[in-house]
This record gives C-alpha cells, structure tokens and sequence, in this order.
C-alpha cells in the first residue's frame, strides 16, 4: 500500500490530463520502449499481472503534474484498467509503484541525471534505467538500483533484474527496418529474446524447411515408386511375375 500525504478528494485518472502535449524530440523516444512492450506482449503473453507504459504520466498528487518517463513497468496490476486503457498511471488507483522507469536521453537534455532521477528516488522506483546512444566514452546503457534510498549503477549489459524475472541490455540489431543498436529483454544466461519480427520470421524458415522436407520426402517416394515399377518391368521380362513373389 502506497503512503502519500494525499487531500481527502483524489480524482480519477479519467480526471486527469493524459497529456501535456509536450511532443518528442527524438525517435528513439518511442521506438525503445515501444520495442520493449512488444516484446513483452509475447513474452508474458499469458499473465494479465503487467503494465507496460510508454509515454505516459504517472500521477503521484492530483495538485502535481505527473511524472512522464519515456516507458515504465508495472508488475501485479491489472493489463487493462476497468477493461479499457489506461489514460494514464495515477498511483493512488493503482496502489502499484512501477518497477522500472525507462529515460531514453535525447538531443535536449531533459535532466536525466538531476530533476528526474532526484523524482524517482523519492518515489522509490527500484530500477532507474537511461539509454543514451550520443556517449562516447561511457556505456550506452545505465541500470540504475535503489538501495537504501539511493540509486546505485549496476555493472554489465545485459543487466539482471531478479525482481522482474528478466533481463535488459542493448546490442546492435534490426527493428522498424533500422539497423542499429536497440534495447532487449534478456534471459537469465543473457541470452536475448526474439523480437515479434524475429519470431515471424523464425516460423516462417521453420515453415518453409518444413515444406521443404515434405517436397524432399515426397520426390523420395515418387522415386522409390518409380524404381520399384521398373523392377516389376525387369522381372516380367524375365517371365517371373512379381505379384507372385509376395
């Protein structure tokens, strides 16, 4: 149960703007996250305790704007809120902080390291993540961890989150047609889940080796027919009739 210093009179999140029409500046904003809830759609396909947010605000007081990380996850809600979609995350509803926020740094700084992360510590998210692409010297991908209070960065790509039962990292890959380096979901040996283009593709070989095999064993049996046919020729040329040798 979440604990807020909260007025008497909360509103809903039908109540509540569910944007501040404030655009992105940077693709990347929408695609990452966008790829990481996708990838979750398959992944835990099944389960209807999650919530994958992208792009949207997470209300912590109804006199406060929300907070708008560029993806968060959430973990024992519901999928769908009241069988519809979320306008937006209003913590006094949900009763669910989210586990993960996700900031990916675009060509604006937008306070990542300051403002932002100062918000998330409060509120006491358990994994702050920052993907930056334009760093040179650092790496690409930063996990941050709460503990006791603080964030503290995490070592290794891809990170091993325990509390979310998966992975995340980054490697160079296809997504949307582009050719560069995305953020994945990983497994516990750090292996990385297929994206949903992959998945098709992978059935779509599968199935045409399958096909293929069929053809293969279909062209061995017209042959093996075939030879037997000729056999039969040979040995009624013989005189010996084959029908009698069964």
């Amino acid at each position: 149960m979440l604990n807020f210093d909260l007025p008497r009179y909360l509103p809903s999140a039908e109540e509540l703007p569910d944007s501040d029409e404030t655009p992105v500046d940077n693709e990347l904003q929408e695609l990452i996250p966008g790829l990481l809830k996708a990838m979750l759609l398959l992944l835990w396909e099944e389960r209807m305790d999650w919530f994958f947010g992208v792009d949207m605000g997470i209300y912590y007081h109804p006199d406060k704007p929300a907070i708008v990380p560029d993806g968060f996850l959430s973990l024992g809600v519901e999928r769908f809120y009241d069988e519809e979609l979320r306008p937006s995350y209003v913590l006094w509803d949900e009763n669910v902080l989210p586990i993960l926020v996700l900031e990916v740094v675009s060509q604006n700084y937008r306070k990542e390291y300051s403002d932002k992360l100062h918000d998330y510590e409060a509120l006491g998210v358990l994994y702050y993540v920052i993907y930056s692409s334009r760093r040179r010297r650092k790496p690409h991908l930063e996990v941050h961890k709460l503990v006791n209070g603080k964030y503290e960065l995490q070592s290794g790509n891809p990170v091993w989150l325990p509390e979310v039962g998966l992975g995340i990292g980054c490697e160079r890959g296809n997504y949307c047609g582009v050719t560069r380096e995305w953020m994945y979901w990983y497994d516990e040996l750090g292996k990385r889940y297929l994206t949903p283009q992959e998945q098709v593709q992978q059935a779509q070989q599968q199935a045409k080796l399958a096909e293929q095999r069929a053809q293969q064993e279909a062209q061995r049996a017209q042959q093996a027919a075939q030879r037997a046919q000729q056999l039969a020729e040979q040995l009624r040329a013989l005189g010996v009739d084959p029908d009698q040798l069964s």
